[in-house]
């Protein structure tokens, strides 16, 4: 009976950790939202949001941590457990990151705001790979709170997309500087913004790579396609 009244309490400490983490998610997805607006609009209030959230999601990152590291010292899990444990910090820390570079998109913005050259840069062609690397994110989650590994493979496959619109955006952008090169600095600007956007893409990469481990227990981190499918299989 005493196991079992110990098995009841650990299990209600896995739900409340996977509550947090999914709770995280959703700060970074408002942060990442902010970011996609303030970059479109060119909007300073939202830039002020971005930096408002982000302290936030970094004090909840160190929260959840200790968190786990209580949980790990106390109950010593099995091997099934602390696997689910270690995904998840390594979840928090992606999540955390994905702030970051959130984060670094609003101050990017704020610099080509105060450069003066915010409607002359080709920055709504930014938009689409912001908006799917925010879409990727949120697939992401879903596809954690479900342990949906099919779903986790096909985020796998869709990041690809993502870079593919990072290398074109870049293509342009080396254009639009030779053609008017007092654009060079808001350029740069954008560019590390492009940067940003691509790393977010990454992370949520990283979440889907963390759940076929989770499920399957097999890392499957800088392997090809053809393996990871027959291991999600």
């Amino acid at each position: 009976m005493p196991d079992k009244h110990l098995s009841t309490q650990f299990d209600s400490e896995l739900n409340r950790i996977s509550s947090r983490v999914m709770e995280l998610g959703g700060l970074v997805e408002r942060q990442i939202s902010q970011a996609i607006y303030a970059l479109t609009q060119f909007n300073l209030e939202a830039v002020q949001q971005v930096a408002a959230l982000e302290e936030r999601v970094n004090a909840m990152e160190v929260e959840i941590d200790y968190e786990l590291t209580s949980i790990i010292g106390r109950r010593q899990p099995t091997a099934r457990d602390l696997r689910m444990l270690m995904a998840f910090s390594k979840v928090t820390a992606n999540l955390e990151r994905m702030g970051d570079e959130a984060h670094k998109m609003a101050r990017m913005v704020k610099s080509i705001i105060e450069s003066g050259a915010a409607r002359n840069l080709p920055s709504s062609e930014l938009r689409v790979a912001a908006e799917m690397a925010s879409a990727l994110l949120r697939k992401a989650l879903d596809a954690l709170a479900r342990l949906d590994t099919k779903a986790a493979l096909g985020i796998l496959k869709e990041d690809d997309l993502i870079d593919d619109e990072f290398d074109g955006f870049v293509r342009k952008l080396i254009t639009y500087m030779m053609e008017d090169p007092r654009t060079i600095s808001a350029s740069l600007d954008l560019l590390f913004l492009a940067k940003a956007i691509e790393r977010i893409g990454d992370h949520s990469k990283n979440v889907a790579e963390l759940i076929i481990y989770l499920v399957e227990g097999k890392d499957i981190r800088h392997l090809s396609m053809d393996v990871i499918e027959s291991t999600v299989r």
